[in-house]
C-alpha cells in the first residue's frame, strides 16, 4: 500500500471495524462476549463469597469444639442447610400465632442439636453466641448457593438479561457477605453490636433496679423508680447474643398488672437513610421492633386492649453498623436515649407506671 494516503488507511480501518460490529450484532457474538465478561466477573465474586462461607463454617466448627460439642462438624453441616418455611399467608387468620410456632420450633431444633452434642451443659450466653455463629454460616451458605444457581441457570439458558441483572447487584451482595463475615468475629468474642443499643439503654435504666425476674424465655424485666414514677424495664437476657421474646414479656407484665400501665416506650435501632448521621435519634408512635410479626403484634394488641399509649425512640445506623462492633457514636446515642426516656417518664404525674422495652440483640450487654 505504498503511496496510500493516511486518510485512506484510516477509512479502510473504520469500514472493517464497522463490518466487524455488524457481523457481531447479526450473529449475536457481541452478546456472547458480554455474557462471558459478566459471567467471569460474577464467578470471581462468587468464589470470594464461597471462601467466606467456608471460613465461617470452619470457625464455627472450631468454636463448637472449644466449648465441648461432639460431632461439631456434623452439626454445623446439618444446620447450615436448615431452612424454615413461612406459614400460609393467603389465609391471614392466626398467621402470627402460626409464625411464632414455626420460629419457636426452628429455634428449639437448633438448641436441641447443640445440647445433644455437648459433653456438659453449655452456659446460656455461650450457647446463644454459638447459635448466632451457625446462623451466619447458614446465611453465607445460602447466599453462595443462590448466586451459583442463578449464574448456572442463566448460562444454561443463554439468558443475557439474567446475567446482566446478577452482575449489577453483585457489589451489594458481596458487601452484605463481607458484613456477615466481619460480624462473625464480633459475636464470637461477645462484643456489643449496633443493634445492642436498645438493650444498652435498658441496662443503663436497670442500674438501680429494685428486683429482676423472667417474664418470658430469654427475657428479663426489672423495676426501678424515677422521681415517684414506677418504671418496668424489659430486655433480652444478656450477655449472650439473643433478642429474647419482648412481645410475650410485655404482654405478660401488663396482664399481670391488669393493664395498670400509663405508657409503653420501645427503644430500638433503626436503619438510617443515606445522608442521615449514624447515632441520630428520632421519636414516634408505635412499636419499634424489627420483628417478622409475632412479637410486634403482641405489643400492639396488649397496648390496644388496655388503651395504653405506645411511643417509640429509635437510634439510626447502617446495616453494617447494626451487626458489627458498636461505634462510639451509637454508644453515646444510648446515653441521649436514656435521657429522653427519663424526660418522658418525668412528664407523667407522680405514681404513674411506665413500661420501657430495650429491643434488640443483647450481645455483650448484661442486665
Amino acid at each position: 500500500m505504498s503511496g496510500s494516503n493516511p486518510s485512506d488507511i484510516l477509512s479502510i480501518i473504520t469500514q472493517l471495524m464497522f463490518m466487524a460490529f455488524l457481523l457481531m450484532a447479526f450473529t449475536g457474538a457481541d452478546q456472547r462476549f458480554r455474557m462471558y465478561i459478566w459471567a467471569r466477573n460474577i464467578k470471581s465474586k462468587m468464589d470470594e463469597i464461597k471462601e467466606m462461607s467456608d471460613k465461617s463454617k470452619k470457625d464455627t466448627i472450631d468454636f463448637l469444639k472449644k466449648i465441648g460439642v461432639k460431632r461439631a462438624e456434623e452439626i454445623v453441616n446439618e444446620l447450615t442447610e436448615f431452612f424454615t418455611i413461612n406459614p400460609v399467608d393467603i389465609e391471614p387468620t392466626d398467621i402470627t400465632k402460626r409464625m411464632a410456632h414455626i420460629f419457636r420450633t426452628s429455634l428449639l431444633e437448633w438448641e436441641r442439636k447443640l445440647e445433644e452434642g455437648a459433653v456438659e451443659e453449655i452456659p446460656k450466653h455461650v450457647k446463644h453466641n454459638a447459635l448466632v455463629l451457625i446462623e451466619i454460616a447458614n446465611s453465607l451458605n445460602v447466599i453462595y448457593k443462590v448466586i451459583r444457581h442463578y449464574l448456572l441457570y442463566a448460562l444454561k439458558n443463554n439468558n443475557l438479561f439474567l446475567i446482566m441483572q446478577l452482575w449489577m447487584i453483585m457489589p451489594q451482595i458481596v458487601k452484605m457477605s463481607k458484613t456477615l463475615d466481619k460480624a462473625r468475629e464480633t459475636f464470637k468474642h461477645c462484643r456489643p453490636i449496633g443493634d445492642s443499643v436498645g438493650p444498652l439503654v435498658a441496662y443503663k435504666l436497670l442500674e438501680r433496679k429494685k428486683r429482676l425476674w423472667h417474664p418470658a424465655k430469654d427475657t428479663v424485666a426489672g423495676e426501678v423508680e424515677i422521681e415517684g414514677r414506677k418504671v418496668i424495664v424489659v430486655k433480652a437476657e444478656g450477655p449472650g447474643a439473643t433478642v429474647g421474646n419482648p412481645g410475650e414479656a410485655i404482654k405478660k407484665v401488663i396482664e399481670g398488672m391488669r393493664g395498670q400501665v400509663d405508657l409503653i416506650i420501645t427503644v430500638d435501632a433503626a436503619l438510617k437513610l443515606e445522608g442521615e448521621e449514624s447515632g441520630s435519634i428520632a421519636e414516634g408512635a408505635g412499636a419499634a421492633i424489627g420483628d417478622p410479626g409475632p412479637e410486634k403484634i403482641a405489643i400492639e394488641r396488649v397496648a390496644t386492649r388496655y388503651n395504653i399509649p405506645l411511643q417509640a425512640i429509635v437510634i439510626k445506623m447502617s446495616n453494617e453498623e447494626a451487626i458489627t462492633d458498636m461505634t462510639k457514636k451509637i454508644a453515646m446515642a444510648a446515653d441521649e436515649a436514656v435521657k429522653r426516656v427519663i424526660d418522658k417518664v418525668k412528664s407523667l404525674p407522680e405514681k404513674s407506671v411506665v413500661l420501657v422495652a430495650g429491643i434488640g440483640n443483647t450481645c455483650g450487654v448484661a442486665q
